[in-house]
């Protein structure tokens, strides 16, 4: 009981969080800054717990930080691609570095340093390509879209739960995941998207539908959160089994480590873009 409490707290302040923080520009830069950051730690650590890989902690985490503020500030039109730069001098460094340290194993080192950057900095900083659009020679800020990303994922999770412990009978990836079922997969993406349906006829009504997308379009992005969502769940889980852990840290009492909140988003944030850009090409 005393578990499901802390649980049920943690929960309220992590959603209110995310919530507010993308009604202003400022507060969703700074707010998943400090995500990308305690996400890229927690992250290194993990591997640097294996025997052989030694991951520069420090320099990683800073460098995506920097990367995470570097898109935020190319896409809203504050600096130039000029800001990039440093990061890419970093990435150089990260590299030629290991020719000098003469550690066990400098290919893993390498592997594990750059996913840290593609698997979690480069997720999180495409949130500005979601949030930010240019509007003739103006940029604009809109919150709906990329909020609706974490909407549909949490709407996925809970449809998901309560229509796999109902209807729940065939395993969905047994060998990772045994607690997931096609049931409650589908039950949850069809949830999603009778909800996305619902966010379309919202922004219609109050004029908020800046991408002009059809019902249907909403509905799609809603099917491609909830299949990315859940290959970056079972994702997070494979890496956990590999590494031999429960949970990715303790930083969220009740709900693990950072990649335990966040494993879902870092997949279906980047599909959620590719699947936007996708609709502006047809």
């Amino acid at each position: 009981m005393k578990n499901f409490i802390v649980r049920t707290i943690t929960a309220v302040f992590f959603v209110a969080a995310i919530v507010t923080c993308f009604l202003r520009a400022e507060a969703m830069i700074l707010l998943f800054a400090l995500v990308t950051g305690l996400t890229v730690w927690e992250f290194t650590g993990l591997v640097n717990d294996r025997g052989s890989v030694t991951v520069n902690r420090m320099i990683s985490t800073v460098a995506g930080v920097y990367f995470f503020f570097a898109m935020a500030g190319y896409n809203s039109g504050i600096v130039s691609a000029g800001v990039f730069i440093p990061y890419l001098i970093t990435l150089i460094y990260l590299m030629v570095a290991e020719l000098y340290l003469k550690q066990e194993d400098p290919v893993h080192d390498w592997a594990y340093t750059m996913l840290s950057q593609l698997y979690i900095a480069l997720p999180f900083s495409l949130l500005s390509v979601l949030a930010f659009r240019s509007v003739g020679s103006d940029i604009i800020y809109t919150w709906h879209v990329p909020l609706s990303v974490f909407v549909f994922l949490w709407i996925n999770d809970t449809g998901a739960y309560i229509c796999g412990s109902l209807l729940g009978k065939h395993k969905l990836f047994p060998r990772i995941s045994p607690g997931k079922s096609w049931e409650g997969s589908i039950g949850g993406g069809i949830l999603v998207m009778a909800v996305a349906v619902l966010v379309w006829y919202l922004t219609e009504q109050y004029n908020m539908n800046d991408l002009q997308l059809s019902a249907i379009q909403w509905a799609g992005l809603g099917l491609t959160v909830v299949i990315f969502g859940t290959w970056g769940d079972l994702i997070e889980s494979l890496f956990k089994r590999t590494l031999g852990i429960k949970d990715s840290g303790n930083i969220l009492p009740g709900h693990g480590g950072m990649l335990d909140r966040f494993d879902s988003s870092l997949l279906a944030i980047p599909a959620a873009v590719v699947y936007l850009y996708t609709l502006t090409m047809i």
